[in-house]
């Protein structure tokens, strides 16, 4: 239990041992493994990865139809800024119960809620009804905040031998399921006559579909939960646990800027509404790749300050490129930014990890870091909204964009030294 990472041949083996064990408090012990057919398996990565495609576009596509919608249904520059900000904060809010229902349901079950549940939040927002838009995001947030607690220590779970592979297709589907709905809800708008209640419900067909996929793995286990026998003390009061936790805000805070205005930034801009939303889905999609370099990266070094501090700064300087730059260069820009930006993500995760002695402090830790972090990262795209209703430009979001990635280097330089919070597990008595 008070293994570090530096025993490991192998740094991301270790990470991925600390994850794998860091899950099992909260998602039910699986049944004695039987001899499962290849193909059977095929179907059950197939099927997580689908569902991770699917816990993405709830983001992306509302930010690229947003100057639609407010025509369309009459919202205000603070209405606009509260649909953006909306799920993320329910990310925050909703991600401590995942546990709970995982231990009360089953992990399987609730990730079938989750998906059905998903699949009828997006749906109500193609009902032209601003309280059902807005009911509609707010379950769609709180089912994706349980998706995401819930899904990569599945997938760690069902998948120990393939592990770094299982987890590079799940974080890659991610990034897709943001790309998708960045790339071609517009077309899809324009597929179906202008049709903005459509584009929007669109995205409820995938995650119903993914349901159905999902359902015989439900049938198959029965009901098992399993309550942790440790808990962990001291984490809450510990500065180190706070600097993670707030470089996983901050950086969060940069991430949903790009998800929810990026967009309607690039179309102010003078972009046409296709072409900014391929942009910003190319951006995203890079945004995979540096998921898998980054901590590969991270872990080789005596420490992660540098590689912490360097990606803010990345990030932060091509979305001043995207705000500023001459249009003929946005394109690089955007790759530049996904650079930054999955890199910081990717490395805000390998630090919960390496700054934790054991695998419950890991587990409580990323927690903590989920529920905090989420709930400071809402604050981003509120307030870019609301520069963008003050001031009639996304100009001065600038200064926003410095602060929050001066803020997540800070952080993440003192979160990125070779030290172990000071906090300790315990067995239950």
């Amino acid at each position: 239990m008070t293994s570090s990472i530096s025993d490991a041949a192998d740094p991301l083996e270790a990470i991925d041992e600390q994850l794998i064990d860091a899950e099992a408090d909260s998602i039910p012990a699986p049944q004695a493994p039987a001899q499962s057919a290849v193909a059977s398996r095929i179907i059950l990565g197939v099927s997580l990865v689908l569902i991770a495609f699917n816990l993405r576009p709830v983001f992306s596509s509302a930010s690229a139809l947003l100057p639609e919608i407010r025509a369309g249904l009459g919202l205000s520059a603070l209405g606009a800024s509260l649909l953006t900000t909306l799920p993320v904060v329910c990310l925050g809010a909703f991600s401590p119960l995942a546990p709970k229902l995982a231990q009360r349901l089953g992990a399987e079950r609730t990730l079938l809620g989750v998906l059905v549940l998903l699949a009828l939040g997006t749906a109500m927002r193609g009902l032209s009804s601003v309280p059902l838009l807005f009911f509609g995001t707010a379950l769609a947030g709180a089912c994706i905040a349980v998706g995401n607690v819930l899904l990569p220590g599945l997938v760690k779970r069902d998948f120990a031998d393939r592990t770094a592979l299982m987890t590079g297709c799940y974080t890659m589907a991610l990034c897709a399921g943001a790309a998708s709905a960045a790339g071609f809800t517009l077309p899809i708008e324009h597929a179906l006559d202008g049709s903005l209640e459509g584009a929007l419900a669109a995205w409820a067909l995938p995650a119903f579909v993914v349901a159905l996929i999902w359902l015989p793995q439900v049938l198959r286990i029965p009901a098992q939960t399993r309550r942790s026998g440790f808990r962990v003390e001291g984490l809450w009061r510990d500065r180190l646990a706070w600097q993670v936790t707030l470089f996983m805000g901050l950086q969060s805070a940069l991430a949903y800027c790009v998800f929810g205005w990026l967009v309607p930034i690039l179309r102010e801009r003078g972009l046409d509404g296709v072409t900014a939303g391929a942009i910003v889905s190319v951006s995203v999609m890079v945004q995979a790749a540096a998921c898998l370099v980054a901590p590969h990266i991270a872990v080789r070094g005596k420490d992660q300050r540098l590689i912490n501090a360097a990606l803010c700064v990345i990030a932060v300087v091509a979305l001043l490129g995207l705000l500023f730059a001459p249009l003929s260069t946005v394109w690089l820009w955007a790759v530049l930014q996904g650079m930054g930006q999955g890199g910081l993500i990717a490395v805000a995760m390998t630090t919960i990890v390496l700054r934790s002695r054991d695998p419950h402090v890991a587990a409580h830790l990323s927690g903590m870091a989920q529920c905090v972090g989420y709930l400071l990262a809402a604050v981003g795209p509120l307030i870019v909204g609301l520069i963008r209703g003050t001031t009639g430009s996304f100009a001065w979001s600038a200064v926003l964009f410095v602060l929050l990635g001066f803020g997540a280097a800070i952080n993440g330089w003192n979160a990125g030294r070779a030290l172990h919070v000071h906090a300790r597990t315990t067995q239950k008595t």
